[in-house]
């Protein structure tokens, strides 16, 4: 089938938000409620195993019983959920001062896509209102270029699960096969592909070391001109230097 739209994590993929943005965002929130918390970047990489900002909360709770402020034992929920919209805070504070960038290549590839008429929706863990200040800070415009945007508790069950993925072909009435997803972890590369979505995969440094054995490309990112991307698995052809529109339509084509 021929490619009709493509749809984009956001977290590490559109930009390097779990480490600049996200991780200091929950440290604020910890700080904030009187907590001792701190999420290196050597725990975090470690928790980022699991999807979504209250359930990584909680996993760390449980798997590292960190000490708790009286009275939330007995409302785990209600404490993480106030710790959540905490950090959402402090998240949209740092991507409205500018200190999140998008990743070389992105906005060369979305403004591409969307000039040439390929359908962008979006399909990530994180909130609505993470995706909405981090689309705005790339432009004002860029918002309005995604028709779907599947987020956060949209869904009940988060990446390496479908759902979010089924969700975004559902709203964009499209099949899986005329769709390709753009991802950088195992979690998501796996939500993709169970939804039956060809994949490509943006690494990071948090998951370079995962592997993404089925994907159709694995690179180092989407590359610039003066800025060329490094194939490191996959069917690229080996002169191609960025993935443009013209590159993930053959890449696409090349899906069984």
């Amino acid at each position: 089938m021929r490619l009709q739209a493509l749809i984009f994590d956001v977290d590490g993929t559109l930009a390097d938000t779990e480490r600049y943005g996200h991780r200091v965002a929950f440290n604020r929130a910890f700080a904030d409620a009187g907590l001792n918390w701190l999420w290196d970047e050597k725990l975090y990489g470690e928790l980022l195993s699991v999807t979504g900002g209250k359930e990584r909360m909680r996993h760390f709770i449980e798997q590292y019983h960190p000490a708790l402020p009286d009275g939330a034992a007995g409302d785990i929920e209600g404490f993480v959920a106030g710790l959540q919209a905490s950090k959402t805070r402090h998240f949209i504070t740092l991507v409205r001062r500018g200190e999140i960038a998008p990743r070389p290549g992105v906005l060369r590839l979305l403004r591409e896509a969307h000039s040439c008429g390929l359908r962008l929706a979006i399909a990530t863990t994180s909130t609505y209102e993470n995706v909405e200040a981090l689309l705005l800070s790339f432009g004002t415009d860029v918002l309005g270029w995604f028709e779907v945007i599947g987020a956060g508790d949209m869904v009940p069950v988060k990446k390496p699960a479908p759902d979010i993925y089924l969700y975004v072909l559902e709203k964009l009435g499209l099949d899986a096969a005329e769709c390709l997803a753009i991802e950088d972890s195992d979690n998501g590369f796996r939500a993709a592909r169970r939804a039956a979505i060809p994949v490509a995969v943006t690494l990071n440094d948090y998951t370079a070391h995962q592997r993404f054995d089925g994907a159709l490309a694995v690179v180092d990112h989407l590359g610039e001109p003066g800025l060329p991307l490094a194939c490191l698995a996959g069917r690229l052809e080996p002169d191609c230097r960025l993935l443009d529109v013209v590159a993930l339509k053959r890449l696409h084509a090349t899906e069984p």
